[in-house]
């Protein structure tokens, strides 16, 4: 294996949405890469606007970065000016340049053991000299802020659990849902494995049997309502844990490399919490609804969810808007025992670039 082959190789290992993994890599020269993105805005409701698309980017290119220091190499990472148009698909060039500075980086070890967890976690709180470390790795930039009391656990609760509400009854982010899961699995490498959204065997073939069509899923949430799967996903995981944290950026972002720095920043945190033997959900549908909502993005066809919508914007501001910063990413964070069910990644074969 060459050396940029054993870098993309840990590098796969990125977060991305859904585990979507949207990306190729294509090896121009012993010491470029050149990385074709592509975002899901066509067909996922949660990336109307590529944003969540853009962090996950960046998130892939930290980690490129951060496997290149094993090899004692800096990554050099541009990217290409390209029309308005092709925002969508945004393609980077990184090269790695041999640097005598570069040293091993700690979070190496913690890349292919970061996950998911979206079970309830331990509320035992973060000490004084994590916190400090976590908002160390986020750079100056960026920083935290921690909700960590039992009445903030709560309120972060409470609204994940009504944002829940948007996703289980929207007919546009039922497409994305039958797409991604992976039924009967605990490890996919291309989807999320049903083992791992959190919800007992009962409720998961509920799902299963409701999710064979929007048709049958819509006359079961009508006759039963969404308060099962949310109070599982949502609502008990919001109060178990040791903090909802908000990464926050100094200004509001509006570029791609302004979404692309935050997935850096993000991948970051989140591999120094890994090191620490702590875990981590993403929360990011009250941000994406209320940049819906703020920017009167037509999400989706029914009149009542946008109203929804708007509402939820008002809560989202509340709490996470408070400070100085501009909230870029939520996540909920806690100890606890390593999830036994994960999303993998794709073979790197089948990520190197096709024209």
């Amino acid at each position: 294996m060459t050396t940029i082959d054993s870098i993309l190789d840990l590098a796969r290992w990125a977060p991305s949405g859904d585990n979507v993994q949207s990306w190729q890599f294509e090896v121009a020269g012993p010491d470029h890469v050149i990385v074709h993105g592509h975002d899901t805005r066509h067909d996922t409701v949660y990336d109307l606007d590529g944003h969540p698309s853009q962090i996950a980017f960046g998130a892939l290119l930290e980690t490129m970065s951060i496997a290149a220091s094993a090899h004692g190499l800096r990554a050099d990472i541009t990217r290409r000016a390209l029309p308005p148009t092709e925002d969508a698909r945004p393609i980077f060039d990184v090269r790695f340049v041999p640097d005598a500075a570069v040293r091993p980086s700690p979070l190496l070890g913690a890349i292919e053991k970061r996950s998911v967890q979206r079970r309830p976690m331990s509320t035992t709180p973060l000490t004084a000299e994590q916190k400090q470390a976590l908002a160390d790795a986020v750079g100056s930039d960026f920083t935290l802020r921690w909700l960590e009391s039992f009445n903030e656990r709560m309120a972060a609760a409470k609204l994940m659990y009504a944002n829940a509400r948007l996703r289980l009854t929207m007919p546009e982010a039922y497409e994305v849902h039958r797409r991604i899961i992976d039924w009967g699995k605990t490890h996919s490498e291309d989807k999320v494995p049903d083992q791992a959204l959190g919800v007992d065997n009962a409720t998961l073939k509920l799902m299963k049997w409701a999710m064979v069509s929007w048709q049958r899923l819509s006359k079961m949430n009508a006759l039963m309502g969404t308060w099962a799967p949310r109070m599982q996903m949502d609502l008990m995981p919001g109060l178990s844990c040791a903090a909802h944290v908000s990464i926050e950026a100094a200004h509001e972002p509006k570029t791609i490399d302004d979404y692309v720095a935050a997935g850096r920043a993000v991948q970051r945190f989140w591999l120094t919490l890994t090191a620490q033997g702590w875990f981590m959900q993403p929360e990011l549908t009250p941000l994406i609804f209320t940049r819906y909502a703020s920017n009167n993005t037509p999400f989706t066809a029914v009149d009542k969810l946008r109203a929804d919508a708007r509402a939820l914007q008002a809560r989202t501001r509340e709490l996470f808007f408070k400070g100085p910063g501009f909230p870029v990413f939520i996540a909920r964070v806690g100890a606890g025992p390593a999830p036994a069910a994960r999303s993998l990644r794709k073979p790197l074969a089948a990520l190197m670039y096709k024209p």
